[in-house]
């Protein structure tokens, strides 16, 4: 598939032509990706939402991209908590991963009652590592954005007689 084809860069490049700033799509990507892997499973959607309302983002370009970084969420679940525990100096995660699955699929309640703390320790250092990576996204997609936008508007200029 072309990249020009698929469904979420049509989106930005609609909403580029629409008005929308490359920094506020810059931020939504961002704040979306990093709010979209949050190491708390089922507080995504509502994150999201509030960020969009907070910082008058479109809420469904943040929802897909939040939407598209649930992989990512469950990719980083453990490695956010195991960093937590770096941070806070404390002992390793008592269970082993196929374990912590088998738990998460027991019930929210039980499981958390038992991750509590390392789910605590692993929103610190989700909130350092993905807000530092969240950063590194908007940096790099702004000035893109703002190029393609240049790009788009360049093309789209009115002819000037030459009279």
């Amino acid at each position: 598939m072309n990249l020009r084809q698929h469904k979420l860069v049509r989106l930005i490049v609609a909403l580029l032509s629409e008005g929308m700033t490359p920094h506020k799509i810059a931020l939504t990507l961002a704040l979306g990706v990093m709010l979209g892997a949050t190491p708390v499973l089922g507080t995504t959607t509502i994150l999201c939402a509030l960020a969009a309302v907070v910082f008058r983002l479109n809420l469904p370009l943040i929802q897909a991209v939040n939407f598209l970084a649930y992989p990512l969420q469950l990719l980083l679940l453990i490695p956010f908590m195991q960093a937590g525990q770096w941070i806070f100096r404390q002992p390793p995660l008592p269970f082993t991963r196929s374990q912590l699955l088998e738990l998460l699929h027991s019930g929210f309640r039980h499981a958390l009652e038992q991750l509590w703390l390392y789910s605590l320790h692993g929103v610190v250092a989700w909130l350092i590592l993905g807000g530092a990576g969240a950063l590194l996204v908007y940096v790099i997609l702004r000035p893109i954005l703002g190029y393609t936008l240049t790009r788009r508007h360049a093309g789209h200029k009115p002819a000037v007689n030459g009279s």
